[in-house]
């Protein structure tokens, strides 16, 4: 059982990217699924949190990023990127709105780099 987060990259400032993160062997519907990122040298940032009934975003990035479900998945779609976004970013199970240390199940990360 594993959790795969993709889409990462490297993009100039002001561009958008979508990751997206499923499960290995199981749908992502109906979990609640977190959003993670953690910068070089930084403490691990919870970015956002879906579940059934409501979605929380963190202040760094309200406005700019939004998480969705499709189709067993749970994507990320982060507009006017900046280069403080620049991270490790990875998605969990069980995430708790405003928690940085929750989730049962981390998956493997994808890189997104923030430069001109």
């Amino acid at each position: 059982v594993q959790l795969q987060a993709s889409g990462g990259g490297l993009v100039q400032p002001g561009g958008s990217l979508r990751l997206s993160c499923a499960g290995s062997t199981f749908t992502l519907d109906y979990l609640p699924i977190g959003w993670f990122r953690q910068a070089p040298g930084k403490e691990r940032e919870e970015l956002s949190c879906i579940s059934d009934d409501s979605t929380w975003y963190a202040d760094s990035v309200k406005g700019r990023f939004t998480t969705s479900r499709a189709k067993g998945t749970v994507n990320l779609q982060m507009n006017s990127l900046k280069p403080v976004d620049t991270a490790v970013y990875s998605c969990v199970v069980h995430c708790r709105p405003g928690d940085p240390d929750s989730g049962t199940l981390r998956g493997q990360e994808t890189q997104v780099t923030v430069s001109s």
